[in-house]
């Protein structure tokens, strides 16, 4: 017998946010997370068992499909230039952008990453090295503390076949482990005095001050995903990105309003132009990451409003 809509209703109101939030950390975009949610209760309605212990666990498999399908897909088509995460919202005083209440005794389904290190855009960028079938065993296992067999059961693999991909998967994000930044309160407020002392001397158009500011193996990504202007490789050495950011704000140095605000867990500046001008965006994320003496290792710019879709504007 299928499942009624009230049960399926009361079924979304309970477990919406958490499957967006796992939908979100297995695509890296936040557009192909509503969408996967949607597909998922769609399947819900067509094939869920009228009666569940854990609908859940039953809801999480669906959706970790979906989003596998999702991603298959995306990394099935071309992408025109450099490929980021959709940036989030993550406000200091309010829930995670998945909010996963506590199973019992505190515990909250947190494993060798927490919860808000899990959506950085640092560790989902790592994401992109993984196979999508990689990725949800990572995910799994390592955000919300699957064990062997549960992934095994979820994803329609051995226990054996999923510990091997879990151990591959773990070998890919090993470059990112060496560096990894948890966004803790320390590491927060460091990242926003150095997004801020940036933001002043891209203001004053000061390259020397911000090529100090830079490592010597600084890397800046810019994604326009083919809509709007964007370098179609990445930005490599100080002198080039100091020089590169200071000609994009003096190309414009009229009619912008600049926030900064929270996203992904770290401080990032949201950029809003009054007036369109060319092919160059109507607004646009910047993301810094800092290395382990402070210097800003990589920026990231996110301008395609599909990414943005997460972003509240300022309007």
């Amino acid at each position: 017998m299928a499942l009624s809509e009230a049960v399926l209703t009361r079924w979304f109101e309970e477990h919406r946010t958490f499957l967006w939030g796992v939908c979100y950390r297995v695509t890296g975009s936040a557009a192909d997370a509503d969408d996967a949610v949607q597909e998922t209760f769609i399947r819900a309605l067509k094939h869920a068992p009228k009666e569940l212990a854990e609908p859940r666990r039953w809801l999480v498999t669906v959706a970790v499909n979906a989003s596998r399908d999702f991603l298959r897909r995306r990394k099935r088509q071309s992408y025109i230039g450099p490929w980021l995460p959709s940036p989030i919202e993550t406000a200091d005083d309010g829930p995670l952008p998945s909010y996963e209440p506590a199973a019992g005794a505190g515990h909250t389904f947190e494993g060798r990453y927490d919860l808000m290190e899990s959506v950085s855009l640092a560790f989902l960028r790592a994401l992109e090295a993984l196979t999508p079938t990689q990725r949800a065993v990572l995910l799994l296992c390592d955000v919300f503390d699957y064990s062997a067999a549960e992934v095994a059961a979820a994803l329609d693999l051995s226990e054996g076949n999923a510990r091997t991909i879990h151990h591959r998967a773990r070998h890919a994000m090993a470059a990112y482990d060496t560096r990894r930044t948890p966004p803790t309160a320390a590491n927060r407020q460091r990242t926003s005095r150095v997004l801020e002392r940036f933001l002043t001397l891209l203001g004053n158009a000061d390259v020397p001050g911000i090529e100090r500011m830079l490592s010597a193996d600084i890397r800046a990504v810019t994604d326009g995903g083919g809509e709007f202007s964007a370098s179609p490789y990445p930005i490599v050495g100080a002198a080039r990105v100091a020089q590169f950011f200071v000609r994009l704000a003096t190309s414009r140095p009229v009619g912008v309003r600049v926030r900064v605000i929270d996203l992904n867990g770290f401080p990032a500046a949201l950029f809003e132009f009054d007036a369109a001008m060319g092919r160059r965006p109507p607004r646009l994320v910047l993301a810094v990451d800092l290395d382990t003496d402070g210097f800003i290792a990589g920026v990231w710019v996110v301008a395609s409003s599909r990414k943005l879709t997460a972003v509240p504007s300022q309007n």
